[in-house]
């Protein structure tokens, strides 16, 4: 019986993909690179410092720590300017996280930045819903490797039971996410996965492994999720 939840965030929470696309496109073109929709996609799950790795060495680019940091850190600047006016939230989701939070633990598990994550759940008042957050600075690896999803369940299941809770085992706690590295990573460390299509399809997050797939987060109860990932 679910027990936990964890979400990942860009994709599931926060509709901010394109946008993600869209200023690495601006900003690798500067350094001679061109990164298409179809190149992106099959990028999902990387953080950004292996994103921009992947994009150097497919171009035969030669690329120091500095250059990477100078990429990753206008990145970031780019997304913020770009959400600064409105966040995009996915419609339902805040509705969908506050019902849960009063049912399950809740945490996230995402490949973004710390910082990115932390600003967007502050000013959506998010923030105090989810008990812990694993954000790229956390792990050595990216998804599909299951690394970030086994720390996710270490911390969120010490949070628990450091409230009184039992322990849980890995297939009391379910992921949610919207591609298929993330479906996979959650898979290989044990737990159950709810996929979302937000990004891809049903059927790829299907094939992925996913357990069940849905359009819209909001359509769940706390009732419905214990009801099916039993």
């Amino acid at each position: 019986m679910i027990k936990a939840i964890l979400m990942d965030f860009n994709g599931v929470i926060i509709d901010d993909e394109p946008i993600q696309m869209r200023a690495y496109q601006e900003i690798l073109k500067s350094e001679g690179i061109e990164v298409t929709e179809e190149q992106y996609l099959a990028s999902l799950g990387m953080n950004d410092r292996t994103f921009v790795r992947a994009n150097f060495d497919r171009a035969g680019k030669e690329l120091t720590d500095n250059k990477l940091l100078e990429i990753t850190q206008a990145k970031t600047a780019s997304w913020r300017d770009a959400i600064a006016d409105e966040l995009p939230i996915f419609p339902g989701v805040e509705n969908f996280i506050k019902k849960m939070e009063k049912e399950f633990a809740l945490g996230i598990v995402s490949m973004a930045r710390r910082e990115e994550i932390e600003y967007v759940l502050e000013l959506s008042g998010l923030r105090e819903c989810f008990s812990i957050i694993v954000a790229s600075e956390d792990i050595t690896t990216y998804k599909p490797d299951p690394q970030c999803y086994l720390e996710g369940f270490r911390q969120l299941d010490r949070v628990r039971t450091t409230r009184g809770s039992n322990p849980m085992v890995h297939a009391d706690c379910l992921a949610i996410e919207d591609s298929p590295p993330g479906v996979l990573a959650a898979k290989r460390a044990g737990l159950k996965a709810l996929g979302v299509t937000n990004t891809v399809s049903a059927a790829q997050l299907r094939e992925a492994g996913a357990d069940s797939v849905t359009k819209n987060l909001d359509d769940w109860m706390p009732a419905t999720m214990r009801d099916l990932f039993v």
